[in-house]
């Protein structure tokens, strides 16, 4: 047993991180589904009403995000990494905003025809979203270390697979879209999807941290 080992077997069970950092985790996987439901929709009153809902969620993560931080600056003795704490939470707050920000963009520029890329990236997202959820919940006692790193490497395969999607996506526009207004609205609002999952991968960079020093 590492001396970190012992250490960690000294300290109170945490009470305050873990349960945030799980609510914020679902809270992104409802705001995956969200988007998702949102994107497969011909309703535009129901896109519209989705929306709404994805905005809404994305203030609650904003919430627990600032609990996170508050019970940072209160508590001296933290399950793990100060550092990792403040890093972690704020990659799921990014991962809030993207998601958020595409269907804003989507929303504010009036696209209304959803292109399979589109719908193919926002997938995506929420897989990656279900893989970080899976993976925090083990993180209260770090017994199943696999199942975390096993999430680690799907995540950073999923956003692999989104570069591919982005650059064949852009590619085909840059190819194919004669209407430059239309060109610039769809780059931008497949841009934000993408970077969605780059925040998915920074996340999992974080557990893989926390791992390493825990292991």
């Amino acid at each position: 047993m590492s001396l970190n080992s012992i250490f960690q077997y000294f300290i109170p069970k945490d009470k305050k991180f873990f349960p945030l950092f799980e609510k914020d985790s679902a809270n992104l996987i409802s705001l995956g589904e969200k988007l998702v439901e949102a994107l497969n929709t011909e309703d535009l009153t129901r896109r519209k009403e989705l929306f709404k809902d994805i905005e809404d969620l994305e203030h609650t993560g904003d919430e627990i995000t600032h609990q996170i931080h508050l019970e940072l600056s209160k508590n001296f003795i933290t399950p793990f990494d100060r550092e990792d704490i403040h890093r972690l939470a704020s990659a799921l707050d990014d991962i809030a905003d993207y998601i958020h920000g595409s269907a804003s963009r989507i929303d504010l520029y009036q696209v209304t025809e959803i292109t399979p890329p589109i719908k193919e990236l926002a997938s995506l997202i929420l897989q990656a979203c279900q893989d970080l959820n899976k993976a925090i919940h083990e993180l209260r006692d770090l017994k199943n270390v696999r199942i975390i790193a096993d999430s680690c490497v799907r995540i950073n395969s999923i956003e692999n697979q989104a570069d591919y999607v982005f650059d064949k996506a852009v590619s085909e526009l840059f190819m194919y879209e004669k209407d430059a207004v239309k060109l610039i609205k769809y780059k931008e609002i497949l841009s934000a999807l993408e970077d969605a999952t780059d925040m998915c991968e920074d996340a999992a960079n974080v557990l893989e941290s926390i791992l390493v020093k825990n292991a």
